[in-house]
């Protein structure tokens, strides 16, 4: 049997952590199985490399930070080798580059095209456990890119498919995926199953499990997940197609903080204005989420979204340049905001599951701003105090009434 194990970085945070992730290694490698791991950088490794970077510039370019950055995974892997080694089983570390694993050429948010297996395999057939750097790539130009934070999980995912493991364990510091942050929560329950749809609104809208990109690509290749803590024994939660269990109307609530809401006022109420900011910002590779466009009055109108805090500053510099071009009065930006949202799969054939969470929030006095549905989520923007009482509030009014 072949497995594929992705460990995060507070799974290797120390000495201790990484020898007890090696033994976790180990039981599989001892029972006759073939292991290729994945790991993160240590700790706040990355956090530590962007200051180091903030140091010596305001602005350094994506390329060097990319190159930066991907030094955090090589020191896992070449530790975690020696630490096997030294507990007597053969190791072998490999990077991005020696493995063969090209990506896009987007510095900081590249996305996997390709992964060559033949250097996996013949260290597999040599009996080495093999250990790979998560987060990165190598584009075109023979440069290091990252995948955007979360990236070893679609690492571990591609190599599971390009590998066609029998198995893809991705071990974090929490023990499943939960109805709600059970940090904010203390009464959620955790999912003995899940399927690739929920998991991937669950990852989208800022529940911090799994990657968005690994879940895409594990529901394309059929890639079956299992989401463990690599501190305890207890069982996880696994992701796949389709569930056994009787499916809930919702299966949890989850709260991003990471969003900012810009609004374009004043734009000429006339075809293809729309289309013009939004292209503005695709040439960005800037993501949109919640989009509002008001009733045109008097010749105008407001076009209100949300974008990732981390892509507000250079989505808004956008925006100003062009702000002539668009014809739009003025551009605002409310950072104080967070998006809470519901998500389950019973949802769709549901007409009080909408009513039920607005009364909840009624109830707790909070104020919605902007709303968003699909088949399986209902997303509201709210100001960011009150995320974690909106939480809460949507979580116990559907645990009380037995929907969650």
């Amino acid at each position: 049997m072949l497995i594929v194990k992705k460990f995060g970085g507070s799974s290797v945070a120390d000495k201790e952590r990484i020898f007890n992730v090696a033994n976790r290694i180990l039981e599989d490698y001892k029972a006759g199985h073939e292991v290729v791991v994945v790991l993160s950088a240590q700790g706040d490794t990355t956090d530590d490399l962007l200051e180091k970077a903030k140091e010596i510039s305001a602005s350094p370019s994506k390329r060097e930070m990319d190159m930066l950055l991907s030094t955090g995974e090589q020191q896992s892997v070449a530790l975690m080798a020696m630490a096997l080694e030294t507990l007597g089983y053969p190791a072998v570390s490999l990077n991005a580059f020696q493995v063969g694993m090209t990506t896009s050429s987007t510095y900081g948010n590249a996305r996997l095209r390709n992964i060559e297996t033949d250097r996996i395999q013949a260290e597999l057939d040599r009996k080495n456990i093999v250990l790979i750097t998560g987060f990165q790539g190598v584009n075109r130009y023979d440069d290091f890119t990252t995948l955007g934070r979360g990236g070893s999980d679609t690492t571990a995912v591609a190599l599971a498919a390009a590998l066609k493991a029998d198995k893809c364990e991705i071990f974090t510091d929490v023990d499943g995926v939960y109805t709600a942050d059970p940090r904010v929560v203390k009464h959620a329950r955790k999912l003995a199953e899940i399927t690739y749809d929920e998991m991937l609104e669950f990852a989208s809208l800022g529940a911090q499990v799994l990657h968005n990109r690994s879940v895409e690509m594990a529901k394309k290749y059929g890639v079956e997940l299992v989401v463990l803590s690599s501190l305890t024994r207890a069982e996880g939660t696994i992701v796949k197609e389709e569930t056994k269990v009787e499916k809930m109307l919702v299966s949890g609530v989850t709260a991003d903080k990471n969003v900012a809401r810009i609004a374009v006022v004043g734009l000429k109420d006339e075809p293809g204005k729309a289309f013009e900011l939004f292209s503005l910002l695709s040439k960005k590779n800037i993501n949109v989420d919640i989009i509002l466009q008001s009733i045109g009055r008097e010749g105008t109108k407001d076009i209100s979204f949300t974008v990732g805090r981390d892509n507000l500053k250079e989505a808004v510099q956008s925006l100003e340049e062009h702000k002539e071009r668009l014809d739009a009065q003025r551009i605002e930006v409310d950072e104080h905001v967070a998006k809470v949202s519901l998500v389950g799969a019973g949802m769709a054939s549901n007409s009080g599951i909408a009513t039920k969470m607005f009364e909840a929030l009624y109830d707790a006095g909070i104020n919605i701003k902007m709303i968003s549905t699909s088949e399986i989520k209902i997303s509201l923007l709210i100001d960011e105090k009150d995320a974690n009482e909106a939480t809460i509030a949507i979580h116990d009014a559907f645990k009380l009434s037995g929907e969650l």
